[in-house]
């Protein structure tokens, strides 16, 4: 197992969620008020609503079947369904719902790098997390075209041993699992982890939050006039 490998596939996950995890309650304790998505639609809602819907819906199927694909054992999904079969409806769905995605992606990224006061308004981590975005996206529809070449499932079970490793604290047996893959998956787990490191440090951190301090606050009188 090379060193680059077992750094990358197996250290460098645990070191993207342990700041993840730090960071966001470092943020959420000293900076609550930074904690909020920042919407620019007041500025100028020209193409904002169907960039974003069709981002925020592209994105919300993609990250389910991640985490359904990756994170549930053989034993249990193969009661339903074998393994070249969810190779081919994860090709399909993520292929659909990842170009629906990158649509809404490229129409959000546009109008905040041409909009003159979208782009006054923007922050650096605004453009590098959208565009981080945009990689990991292509990445990920480069990686249905690759799978195409090996429709056995055998790519896919060494994705999902990694990432089930990872969860399970097995740092040799995730390094190992990623060895043999292409160079296309290792980018597009690399990139994922990256996005996992910075998410602290960006608008993401709006993904986890609930407005549920609401249900406890006391009660706002009006008067009439």
């Amino acid at each position: 197992m090379s060193y680059f490998n077992n750094l990358f596939f197996g250290i460098y996950p645990y070191i993207a969620i342990f700041v993840c995890l730090i960071g966001c309650w470092i943020r959420f304790d000293r900076e609550p008020y930074t904690w909020k998505a920042g919407s620019s639609q007041m500025l100028n809602s020209k193409d904002m609503r169907i960039g974003s819907n069709l981002f925020h819906v592209g994105v919300i199927f993609v990250l389910m079947g991640h985490f359904v694909g990756l994170l549930m054992p053989e034993a249990i999904y193969h009661v339903f369904i074998s393994t070249e079969s969810k190779q081919l409806l994860a090709m399909l769905s993520g292929g659909f719902f990842g170009l629906v995605c990158l649509v809404g992606l490229v129409m959000l990224l546009r109008r905040r790098l041409t909009d003159p006061r979208v782009r006054a308004t923007s922050s650096n981590s605004d453009i590098f997390i959208l565009g981080l975005l945009l990689v990991q996206l292509i990445l990920g529809l480069l990686t249905i075209i690759a799978s195409t070449s090996h429709m056995d499932g055998s790519v896919m079970v060494l994705l999902a041993t990694w990432a089930q490793s990872i969860v399970t604290f097995q740092s040799a047996q995730a390094a190992e699992a990623m060895e043999t893959v292409g160079i296309i998956y290792k980018l597009h787990v690399f990139v994922g982890l990256t996005m996992i490191l910075a998410f602290p440090f960006t608008r993401l951190v709006h993904v986890i939050s609930a407005p549920i301090w609401y249900l406890g606050r006391r009660y706002q009188i009006v008067r009439q006039r």
